[in-house]
């Protein structure tokens, strides 16, 4: 008997600042940031199966036990306490080591589909309890809500931040190194420049003075490519422009939709990966299950 295939998406996301606060001695930063949703996604199919069989459609994915979906499977089996098996089909569109944070979104929501498949009754509180240990960033997939977040990310405060403007989101079509970022990242010391009150309390106008991501510098000195496309995004008319996260991926935030739109299709005829979103957007967290 043929079992049932659930279906969903993934969706990725940019920082709205990122501000590093401390350098721990383990390695880890604590940090502030703001996290919203873009529509740009991956889709995935899980069904239970008598053994797993993982395939990607973007072959440069390794698809072994180092893999977030993997990972999120060996974790739910110690949660479960039984083996789980399935096959997994994952259509990957967004694009890697870009800081748009498309693994840890693909594992957070495997830990929602096995909840689903398994009918364990884990709510998002205990899922992103788990998820943290996958990476400091999937509890905010799992939740799959806009927030502030603090400590190494995975401190939240669920509040309402998706930008009411439109998102022109671009890869520049390489992929930028995490550990880099953060190894040659100054800890911040100016309080006005707290990203909690410049998000809560300062216009949108102001953010390009005011909102900073402290992982841009060492970041564009590595790659000036990814600082040119943030200055390219305010010459195309974006109110503010900065990379998400550990880059490479760099976005603008449009007050016109026709502004927005010649952007992303001025950047998508040069041949780079982009995404436009519009204001206010919320993703689709079903599962959809197809017998």
């Amino acid at each position: 008997m043929n079992q049932p295939t659930y279906i969903a998406k993934s969706y990725a996301k940019i920082n709205l600042g990122l501000r590093i606060t401390q350098r721990y001695p383990n390695g880890y930063h604590a940090l502030q940031t703001g996290f919203v949703f873009i529509n740009w996604y991956d889709k995935l199919q899980v069904s239970a199966s008598h053994e797993t069989l993982f395939r990607c459609s973007n072959k440069e994915l390794g698809t072994g036990d180092d893999n977030l979906i993997m990972k999120a499977v060996r974790l739910m089996e110690a949660e479960a306490g039984r083996s789980l098996n399935y096959h997994i089909q994952l259509s990957k569109m967004i694009p890697m080591g870009a800081g748009l944070g498309g693994g840890s979104s693909n594992a957070a929501l495997m830990l929602h589909m096995i909840n689903t498949i398994e009918e364990l009754e884990m709510n998002d509180d205990e899922l992103a309890t788990l998820g943290v240990r996958l990476g400091a960033d999937v509890p905010i997939f799992v939740h799959g809500r806009t927030a502030l977040a603090e400590g190494i990310g995975d401190q939240l405060e669920f509040t309402d931040l998706q930008p009411d403007m439109h998102i022109v989101t671009v890869y520049p079509g390489f992929e930028s190194s995490t550990a880099e970022a953060y190894r040659f990242c100054q800890p911040y010391q100016d309080a006005s420049l707290d990203v909690r009150r410049v998000l809560t309390e300062y216009p949108a106008e102001e953010w390009s003075t005011f909102l900073v991501n402290d992982l841009e510098p060492p970041v564009i000195e590595i790659h000036p490519f990814t600082g040119m496309l943030k200055d390219q995004m305010y010459e195309m008319g974006a109110l503010y422009a900065a990379m998400s996260g550990s880059g490479s991926s760099v976005y603008g935030l449009f007050n016109h939709e026709f502004v927005a739109v010649e952007a992303f299709e001025y950047l998508k005829q040069e041949g780079y990966q982009a995404n436009l979103t519009g204001p206010m957007f919320q993703p689709d967290r079903r599962i959809l299950r197809k017998s």
